[in-house]
């Protein structure tokens, strides 16, 4: 079995604070692209105020998930880093912590091992809209 190592870059605008975007169609099209059948996709959001996890990408969930995050981290809670810089953007920088910036799949079979209601979805989380860079590495077995 040959071994095989693709990498992929998008990048899309998103609003503030809780922009975001369901990317499983694109990991999917780099699977193909990277002809593995067995391996691993790991994601990356390149940055400190946003985020990437699964979540079943409809309505009701994305607004579960936003209602927890407002509770966890407040926007307008007192944070030391917007203290020191003076950018308003402290909850970002923790919710991105908390959430994660990279998230790794496993393909089993040529197909991404997610559940029937499960996508990939990267969120912006920062207190002003943004160009989001997410940088994806297939690697496995043909």
């Amino acid at each position: 079995m040959d071994q095989h190592v693709t990498t992929r870059s998008w990048s899309f605008q998103l609003r503030e604070e809780y922009g975001h975007h369901d990317i499983t169609p694109e990991l999917r099209e780099l699977i193909v692209a990277s002809g593995i059948r067995n391996g691993l996709v790991v994601v990356q959001l390149v940055g400190s105020t946003g985020a990437i996890t699964t979540i079943e990408y409809e309505s009701g969930a994305l607004a579960d998930l936003r209602d927890a995050l407002d509770r966890i981290a407040p926007t307008d809670a007192h944070y030391e880093h917007n203290a020191r810089w003076g950018d308003g953007n402290g909850f970002s920088h923790l919710r991105s912590a908390l959430m994660k910036t990279s998230y790794a799949v496993p393909v089993v079979d040529g197909s991404l091992a997610l559940g029937t209601w499960q996508q990939v979805v990267v969120f912006n989380l920062d207190n002003r809209a943004r160009t989001r860079n997410v940088v994806a590495v297939a690697l496995g077995e043909s």
